[in-house]
Parts: structure tokens; C-alpha cells; sequence
């Protein structure tokens, strides 16, 4: 796909998106299983959108894109290829959507969106602002990695706050102002909302000898080792195209195999791939081509040589960075967590991410470093009898046992109607010395699964504070007072 020149028609890209292969899709009984199984399942995929279109981009696992103006003049019309695609893909299993529109972003959201109208969603040419402005302004926290668009997610987060709900709100302000307020990462988002993708307008071909290589003697057969050398390949790569004012919107993975075989896939990123980006490819890439399920062995015998080729250059225009360096700081524990997982693998590395639920211990999951992947409950539906306010700062994998006495000493108790014995005054944790409560707020009943007598829950909550300035989460459980997080 190559960026339009200035009058030339705005491009049509079509994007299918593969929701039970994306790692954003939540582990549940009715998804296909993450990790190698589901990159194999999705080359297989990749095999059958190439058929329609040889040159096909990845851009994360689960959802690939070309353009779409040329195959669909072949096939007899969009949405004719779009049907094609996904019985074609449905023939392998897997359950696709697909969406069209003038732009990366646009057609990204509409096969998002095309789940409750039909199986794909096409943006007729010119209606793209239109289908843009009337998106909530969250869609842009999507874009992206995980550790690569917190500055996204943040800002995402603040327009909204600010009363900008919309992309069609984001778009009609003046580009300067939203430059001058927000910076790059809100001019960035400002095209993005005007239907304008993020790439800039100067790609162009870049020379052979921009990539670099490594060669394994004897060839590897294990990921591992292979991805550890992407990373560092991956380094070499920016720093060519750094001394010469470039930057990478679109590498491709190249792999020889012991047996003289070749494999290669393009992969695109909108917000400039960065080392960590590339290698995350990599290893993707590498899970999709595995034998099988069993230790990660490859069928063609081992990996001989691994090339990355910049598909795409742009000129560097440099990135602001934050007053007190938080970007550089985010790229060093980003660089020191990856050479983590390379050495113990990707599981060894996880980040935590908020989301739904009633009780503390159940809003944040944790996902492997690098991997962009929604919690296992959704923050979207209302969670009644969930703790307001401010998060605890410490949840306790195992609740903490303790006593909450009065002032006479006796254990204070709650009746099925919530009515305390006494107020309390006295708290000891385990075998901790006592502290005196100084302040104390519930109870607040929570009454959970009531319809199964196997997994029924019913308990009341209190918030206590102590003389040495800490705040704690307790719970009352039959006659039991336990402590489930902390406030510090």
C-alpha cells in the first residue's frame, strides 16, 4: 500500500480482523486458544486473504490489511470480495470480519464495527469523516500496542473529561490549538480523527542496504534464541536508519530455513515501529510458522538466517520528550523487560491492567509484557456494590486474617441487617501489634451468586483508618473479619 500523492484519490484499504485470534479478544470458553496454536491457525488465514491479494500487510495478530481498489475491481465490487474473504476464511474454522474505508484507521474501526450490522461494514468512498465523527473518542486508546500508546490512552482518556467526546468533537478544533495543548501524540490523533492515517505523506522506497541479518550456524531450532537476536538485530536496524533521518513504518521479516526454504511477512504500524515493536513481530511471526503445540521445534529444521528489511521509510522528525524524561525512562524498562522475556521467556514478564469487577483482587489482570490484550472483566457494565473511590495500593493474594475489637474489648460483629455490636476502635492483623482505629466507614453489604448455593457469597465491607496514618479494606465473612488490601 503505497501512501497517496497530493489530488490523488484517498486509498481504499480493506482490513480483516479475526476477533477470536486477537489478543485484545478476552480468554473465554468460545475464543480459540491464545498464543502458538492461534498464530498457526492465523498464517493459515494470511494464506487465504494472499490468495485474494498478494501483497498483504499485518498489522498485530488476528488482523491483516491490503487494498483494496484493485482486487475489488477483479472480484466485481468491495463488498463481493469482502463476502469471498470471509467465507473463504470461515472454511478454516475461523470466524472473520471485515471492513473498507478510505484510510488504515477508518477501515480498522469498521471491522470492528461490523459485528452487529453483518460480517463486514464498507465506508463508502467520501463517507469516511462522516463514519469517523460519530466514534467515541476511546477508540483511539486502541491504536497500538499496549506499552506503546500509554501517552494515547492517557490522552483518550482526558478529551473525554474535557468534554470532547467524539472524534467529530476532536476534529473540528484548529490543529494548532490541539498541537500546542496536547503535543505530537494529539496532532497524531487529530489526523486520525479528520480520516487522515498517521503515516506520513513522505514514504518512499527504501535502498537494499538498510536491512541487516543474522545467521545461525547451526541453524536454531527453537524460538527463543531467535528472538533474542531480533531484538538485537532490531537495534542495529534504527540505528542505520537513524543516521540517516529515517524511521520504519513498515519492516518485513525474512527467515531461511536449514532446508533453503524462504518465509517472509510484511508487518505495518502506524505509530512508527520501534526495536521493541519489531521484535514482538518477530515473535509472532515465528509462532505462526511452528511445527505444532509440542516444544516449539520447526518442521523445516531450524532457522538459518533471520533478515529485517525496512519496507517503509519516513523521514525522522524527532519526538518530544516529556519535562522530567518519563519517555526515555519507558523506553529503557521496555528495552530491560524484553531482554527479560527473551531470556526467560514471554511469560516471565507481565504488566497489569485495570478493569472490571466488584471485589479489589478481580480488577486487575496480568498479561505478558509487550502483548495488547483487554482484562478478563470488562470495565464497560456496571458492577454494583464495586468500592468507589481511590484504588488500594497493596491487594493480598490470600485475605489476611484479623480482629476488629471495641473499646471494651469484644469482637465486633455484624447482624444479617448490617448492625454493628459496637463501633470499632481496635484492629490487629495477624500477629501485628494493635492499632487504634481512628476513623471507620460501611458496612456495605455484597451479596454475590445467590441463585447457586455452590459458589453463594455474602459478606459486608468496611474501610478502617489507624493511628499510623494507613487505611484498610476489610471484609466480614460469617464471624470472621479479613483484610483484602491496603490503602498506603
Amino acid at each position: 500500500m503505497r501512501v497517496p500523492t497530493a489530488g490523488s484519490a484517498p486509498p481504499r484499504i480493506m482490513v480483516v480482523r479475526c476477533p477470536p485470534l486477537c489478543p485484545t479478544q478476552p480468554p473465554g470458553p468460545d475464543t480459540n486458544p491464545a498464543g502458538p496454536q492461534a498464530a498457526r491457525l492465523f498464517e493459515r488465514v494470511i494464506a487465504v486473504v494472499t490468495g485474494f491479494c498478494p501483497n498483504v500487510e499485518v498489522t498485530e495478530p488476528g488482523v491483516c490489511a491490503f487494498g483494496a481498489r484493485g482486487p475489488a475491481r477483479y472480484f466485481g465490487g468491495e463488498a463481493v470480495l469482502a463476502s469471498k474473504i470471509i467465507a473463504a476464511v470461515a472454511e478454516l474454522g475461523v470466524e472473520s470480519r471485515v471492513g473498507v474505508a478510505d484510510g488504515m484507521f477508518a477501515a480498522q474501526l469498521a471491522a470492528s464495527s461490523a459485528g452487529p450490522v453483518g460480517p463486514f461494514l464498507v465506508i463508502p468512498p467520501g463517507g469516511t469523516a462522516g463514519f469517523l465523527a460519530t466514534q467515541p473518542v476511546s477508540v483511539l486508546a486502541d491504536q497500538g500496542l499496549a506499552d506503546q500508546n500509554m501517552a494515547t490512552r492517557d490522552l483518550a482518556g482526558l478529551l473525554k473529561r474535557l468534554g470532547l467526546l467524539t472524534l467529530g468533537d476532536l476534529a473540528a478544533l484548529p490543529v494548532s490549538d490541539v498541537a500546542s495543548r496536547f503535543g505530537d501524540t494529539g496532532e497524531a490523533v487529530h489526523r486520525l480523527a479528520r480520516g487522515l492515517d498517521s503515516r506520513p505523506l513522505a514514504a518512499r522506497p527504501p535502498d537494499r542496504d538498510l536491512s541487516v541479518a543474522r545467521e545461525f550456524d547451526p541453524p536454531e531450532p527453537l524460538a527463543e534464541p531467535v528472538v533474542f537476536a531480533a531484538k538485537t538485530l532490531a537495534e542495529q536496524l534504527h540505528a542505520g536508519l537513524a543516521a540517516r533521518g529515517l524511521t520504519c513504518v513498515r519492516v518485513q521479516v525474512q527467515v531461511t530455513w536449514a532446508d533453503g526454504g524462504e518465509s517472509s511477512r510484511l508487518w505495518r504500524h502506524d505509530g512508527l515501529l520501534a526495536a521493541a515493536g519489531v521484535a514482538d513481530r518477530v515473535r509472532w511471526q515465528l509462532d505462526g510458522w511452528r511445527a505444532g503445540p509440542g516444544d516449539g521445534h520447526y518442521a523445516q529444521g531450524g532457522i538459518g538466517v533471520l533478515r529485517l528489511v525496512p519496507d517503509q521509510v519516513v523521514r525522522a522528525t524527532g519526538h518530544q520528550l516529556a519535562l522530567w524524561g518519563e519517555a526515555v525512562i519507558s523506553d529503557r524498562v521496555a528495552r530491560a523487560a524484553m531482554r527479560v522475556q527473551a531470556m526467560l521467556g514471554h511469560e516471565a514478564v507481565l504488566r497489569p491492567v485495570t478493569g472490571g469487577g466488584r471485589n479489589v483482587s478481580e480488577q486487575v489482570s496480568h498479561v505478558p509484557f509487550g502483548e495488547k490484550r483487554e482484562p478478563s472483566l470488562a470495565v464497560g457494565p456496571p458492577w454494583p456494590g464495586r468500592i468507589m473511590g481511590a484504588a488500594p495500593g497493596v491487594v493480598y493474594p490470600a485475605a489476611r486474617e484479623a480482629e476488629v475489637a471495641d473499646d471494651a474489648g469484644q469482637l465486633v460483629t455484624v447482624t444479617g441487617r448490617c448492625v454493628l455490636s459496637a463501633a470499632p476502635a481496635r484492629l490487629v492483623i495477624g500477629r501485628e501489634p494493635p492499632r487504634r482505629i481512628t476513623a471507620w466507614a460501611g458496612p456495605w453489604p455484597l451479596s454475590e451468586r445467590w441463585w447457586d448455593p455452590g459458589a453463594a457469597r455474602r459478606r459486608a465491607r468496611f474501610q478502617l483508618a489507624t493511628d499510623d496514618g494507613r487505611a484498610w479494606l476489610a471484609v466480614v465473612r460469617g464471624s470472621r473479619w479479613l483484610i483484602e488490601a491496603g490503602y498506603f
